[in-house]
C-alpha cells in the first residue's frame, strides 16, 4: 500500500513511558546505578518496538519514529544538533547519555555535575522541556545517532517510518540566549545546513516522508520570524524527501497564508483545538499537496465524535481526494496508553474514554470510512454515536445544587475584607515572623516507608485507624525535622498525598481518577490526571484533619496546603461540554469551603498553589485578557472567604511569568512563591517596570536537580532579589515541593537556605 492511492492514517507521536511506566522505572534504576546503560537502552528499544507494533496493528500506516526520548523531545533535539553548553564539557564526537541527563538534572550517574539547563512548560500543556541554550558563537552539528538508529530498527521491523523532527524555527524560538544578548535568528543560517544533512541521511535510509513539527505557527509571530520561515523552508526544499509541516495546539490564523506558500509536500493542522481554521486552510492550501487533518483530540481522553469528524474530513476530501490524511490533533504523549486496563472505573464513564491505543484506532477507522465508505464501518459508527449520546444525556453530568450555588453568588465574592496593606499589618502583628521568613513549598520526601503505608492501606492490609496513626507519625517526624532546621513557617509534608491534584479528586463530586492512567510530565516524572466529567463540588473536608494535627505539634505556624482551581483544571482531563471558566468556578467554590474550614480549625496561613496559572494562558495574546480575568477571579473566590488575619499564599512554577506579572498581582495573594533559581532570578527583571505590591518568595533552591546549593549560592540569589524587593516583603523558600528528593540532600539544602537567610537578616539588622 502506497501513500498515493489511499487516504493515509498516521500518528504524530506515542507515549514514551510504556504501558506500565517501564521507561520511568528503567531511567530511575539507571540513575541509582542498578542497571547498566546497555540494559537501559534495551528497555527503550523494547518500548519503541511495542509502540510501533501497537500502532501498526491498529491500522496506522505511517509510524512516527523519533518521538521517544529519555527526558523530553526538545532536549533530544539539542543532543541531535550539538547544542550542549560548555559547562557540561566538550562533545568531541557524539553526546554521551550521562551528559544528556546532566543537562536535564545537573547530575549524572557517572558523577558528572553542573548547574542544569532551565526547564519550562511545552506551550500550554503540562509537559515540560529542557530549554536549549545558545551563545553568540553557537555552532551546530550532528552529535547523536539515536534518530537514525531508530529509523533503521523500525524499518527492520517492517514499518514504514515517518521520522519526527522538531523544526528549526520552533527549536530556536524555544531556546534562550546566554552570555551576551543577541537575536536568535542570526543562528538560523548555521542551523539549516545541519537540518539538510539530517534530511539527506534519512533520505539515504529510504524514508519517504518526514514530519517536521513547527508548533510556533500557532503563536503571534513577528514579521522577521515569518520571513525566516520562508527562507528556511526554501533552503530545505532542495531535499528529495517529502516534508509534512506539522502544527498543533491552535489555529494558523494570520500565519495561514504564509504556511500555504511554503515549499513543503504536506501540512497538518489541529482541528480539535481550532476547528474554525479548516475553511481558511481549504481556501489557501494547494490541492496538489497532502493535507492532514487532526480530527481526534490528542490532548484529552474523550472518545471522538466520529460523525462530526467525518463531516470535517469529507469537506476536505471533496477537494483533496486521496491526498487527505487522517491523524490525531497532536502527539499522543499527553494521554495515557490504554484504557482497557481500567477495571475500577464506573463502566458508563469508562465507555466515554479513549486513551492513546483507542485514539489510533479511531484514526484508522476514520481513514477506512474515507477509503471504503461508511458502510464498511457502520457498526462502529453506530456504537460511537450511542456512546456520544450516553455521555451527553447522562444524569451523572449535571448537579442542580452546584448550578443553584453559582447563580446565587454575590458580586463581592472574590474580594477580601480589606486591601493588602491593611491585611499585612494585621498579619505581622498576629503571626510575628522575622524579616526574610523561611519556609518550604509544601511536600517533603515521599520515602519508601510512606509509599509502603499508602500501598498497604490501598490493598486493605492495614485498617483506617492504622493508616491514620502511621501517617500522623510521618507528620510528626516532618514537623520535628523542620523545627530542628530552624524554618519559620512549617508544613505537614503531604505524606498522605500521591499527587497534588489526584489527591483532591477523591473528595470532589464530578471527578474520578484512574488506576493506571499515567502520562509523562517531565523526564521520569509521571502523573495520573483526574478526569473531570461533571459538575464539581466538595463532598467532605479534604485536608483539615491533617493540617490541624500538624499545627497541634508546634508553636510555629503550619501552612494549610491546597492546590488551586486553575491548576486542578489544567492538570486534569477536563469535560469539553462547557467553557473552562465554568468548570474552574465550580472547583474554586469547592476549595473556598476547604479554606474556610482550615481557618476555623486554627490554621493562620493557607497556601493555594497555582503552578499552572500561566500554563493555561491562551497562545494568542488577543485571548489573554479574557482568560486572566476569569482565572484570577476564580483564585480570589477560592481565597476570599477568610478574615484579614489569615495569610493567603500561592505558589507558581515551570513557566515564564514576567509578561503576566500584573495578572499575578490581581490574584491578591498575601504572599506568592515563584520558581526562579534555574533562571538565576531572571523573573525579577519584571520588577524593574512593575512595582509588585505584595510579598514574594523567589525560589533559591532548584529541587529538580540533586545538586545541593551552598549557603553562599543562596545568599547571592537573595542579594539579587533584594535589589527589587524590600526585605520586609521578601520570603526565602525552595523553587517547588520536595517530594521527589531524598532526605539527605533536602536537609543539607534547607540548612544552607536557613543559614543564608539568617546571615542576610543579621547584615540588615546591623
Amino acid at each position: 500500500m502506497t501513500t498515493e492511492n489511499r487516504s493515509i492514517a498516521h500518528n504524530l507521536g506515542f507515549p514514551c513511558i510504556g504501558p506500565n511506566r517501564e521507561m520511568k522505572k528503567a531511567v530511575e534504576a539507571y540513575w541509582r546505578g542498578e542497571i547498566s546503560q546497555q540494559e537501559l537502552r534495551q528497555i527503550g528499544a523494547d518500548i519503541q518496538k511495542n509502540n510501533w507494533q501497537l500502532q501498526a496493528e491498529a491500522g496506522i500506516q505511517l509510524i512516527p519514529v523519533g518521538d521517544f526520548s529519555w527526558y523530553d523531545r526538545v532536549l533530544a533535539t539539542s543532543a541531535l544538533l550539538g547544542v550542549v553548553p560548555a559547562r557540561f564539557g566538550q562533545v568531541k564526537d557524539l553526546i554521551d547519555l550521562d551528559t544528556f541527563f546532566c543537562m536535564a538534572r545537573g547530575q549524572a550517574p557517572n558523577g558528572q555535575e553542573a548547574p542544569p539547563c532551565e526547564m519550562t512548560k511545552w506551550f500550554d500543556t503540562n509537559y515540560h522541556y529542557i530549554v536549549p541554550e545558545f551563545d553568540i558563537n553557537q555552532e551546530f552539528r550532528i552529535t547523536c545517532e539515536v534518530l537514525f538508529k531508530a529509523v533503521e530498527t523500525a524499518q527492520q521491523c517492517g514499518h514504514q517510518a515517518k521520522p519526527v523532527l522538531l523544526g528549526p524555527l520552533s527549536f530556536l524560538w524555544l531556546g534562550k540566549t546566554k552570555g551576551q544578548t543577541f537575536d536568535k535568528l542570526t543562528l538560523l543560517d548555521k542551523l539549516l545546513p545541519v537540518y539538510a544533512q539530517i534530511l539527506q541521511r534519512l533520505q539515504q535510509q529510504g524514508v519517504q516522508w518526514i514530519q517536521i513539527d513547527e508548533p510556533i505557527l500557532a503563536l503571534d509571530l513577528p514579521e522577521d520570524w515569518q520571513a525566516a520561515f520562508r527562507h528556511a523552508y526554501q533552503q530545505l526544499s532542495v531535499s528529495p524527501i517529502q516534508s509534512l509541516l506539522t502544527t498543533y495546539f491552535g489555529a494558523l490564523a494570520d500565519n495561514c497564508e504564509l504556511v500555504c506558500q511554503l515549499p513543503v509536500a504536506g501540512l497538518h493542522i489541529d482541528l480539535a483545538t481550532a476547528p474554525e481554521q479548516l475553511e481558511s486552510v481549504l481556501q489557501h492550501w494547494p490541492q496538489d499537496k497532502v493535507l492532514s487533518l487532526g480530527v481526534v483530540d490528542g490532548r484529552n481522553i474523550w472518545r471522538a465524535d466520529l460523525s462530526q469528524a467525518l463531516a470535517q474530513l469529507k469537506q476536505a476530501q471533496a477537494l483533496f481526494g486521496k491526498r487527505l490524511w487522517v491523524a490525531p490533533s497532536c502527539s499522543l504523549l499527553h494521554v495515557p496508553v490504554n484504557v482497557e486496563g481500567e477495571q475500577k472505573l464506573d463502566p458508563e464513564i469508562k465507555s466515554w474514554l479513549a486513551f492513546a491505543k483507542q485514539k489510533v484506532e479511531e484514526v484508522a477507522l476514520l481513514a477506512t470510512a474515507l477509503n471504503e465508505g461508511e458502510a464498511a464501518v457502520v457498526a462502529q459508527l453506530s456504537e460511537n454515536q450511542a456512546v456520544i449520546a450516553s455521555r451527553r444525556d447522562s444524569a451523572k453530568i449535571h448537579s442542580a445544587v452546584v448550578q443553584k450555588r453559582i447563580t446565587g453568588l454575590s458580586t463581592g465574592v472574590d474580594q477580601r475584607q480589606s486591601v493588602y496593606e491593611k491585611r499585612a499589618q494585621i498579619q505581622r502583628e498576629a503571626i510575628k515572623l522575622p524579616d526574610l521568613p523561611t519556609t518550604t513549598i509544601g511536600s517533603f520526601p515521599q520515602t519508601k516507608e510512606i509509599r509502603g503505608i499508602r500501598r498497604d492501606f490501598k490493598r486493605g492490609d492495614i485498617s483506617v485507624d492504622q493508616y491514620e496513626a502511621q501517617m500522623r507519625d510521618q507528620i510528626a517526624q516532618v514537623i520535628t525535622r523542620q523545627e530542628e532546621l530552624g524554618l519559620d513557617v512549617l508544613v505537614h509534608g503531604e505524606a498522605e498525598r500521591t499527587d497534588m491534584v489526584e489527591y483532591f479528586a477523591q473528595f470532589l463530586q464530578g471527578v474520578v481518577f484512574t488506576g493506571n492512567g499515567w502520562v509523562q510530565s517531565y523526564g521520569s516524572r509521571c502523573v495520573k490526571p483526574p478526569i473531570i466529567y461533571g459538575d464539581v463540588a466538595r463532598k467532605q473536608p479534604m485536608t483539615v484533619a491533617w493540617s490541624q494535627y500538624a499545627q497541634s505539634l508546634s508553636a510555629r505556624p503550619v501552612k494549610g496546603m491546597l492546590t488551586g482551581p486553575v491548576t486542578i483544571l489544567a492538570w486534569s482531563f477536563v469535560r469539553d461540554d462547557q467553557p473552562l471558566a465554568d468548570t474552574t468556578l465550580q472547583i474554586a467554590l469547592a476549595l473556598r469551603d476547604e479554606v474556610v474550614d482550615l481557618e476555623a480549625a486554627g490554621i493562620s496561613i493557607i497556601q493555594i498553589d497555582e503552578p499552572a496559572f500561566r500554563e493555561t494562558l491562551p497562545l494568542r495574546r488577543k485571548d489573554w485578557q479574557a482568560y486572566l480575568d476569569w482565572a484570577a477571579r476564580c483564585f480570589r473566590i477560592s481565597a476570599s472567604g477568610v478574615k484579614d488575619v489569615t495569610q493567603i499564599h500561592s505558589h507558581m512554577c515551570y513557566s515564564e511569568f514576567n509578561d503576566i506579572i500584573e495578572a499575578i498581582a490581581a490574584l491578591d495573594a498575601d504572599v506568592i512563591s515563584v520558581e526562579s533559581s534555574r533562571s538565576d532570578m531572571e523573573l525579577l527583571e519584571a520588577f524593574q517596570d512593575f512595582d509588585y505590591p505584595n510579598e514574594i518568595g523567589p525560589g533559591v533552591y532548584d529541587i529538580h536537580s540533586p545538586r545541593i546549593p551552598s549557603t553562599e549560592e543562596v545568599i547571592t540569589l537573595l542579594k539579587k532579589a533584594l535589589q527589587y524587593i524590600p526585605i520586609q516583603r521578601l520570603w526565602v523558600n525552595p523553587d517547588c515541593g520536595l517530594k521527589t528528593r531524598g532526605w539527605k540532600e533536602v536537609e543539607i539544602a534547607l540548612k544552607n537556605m536557613v543559614a543564608a537567610a539568617r546571615k542576610l537578616r543579621d547584615c540588615h539588622a546591623n
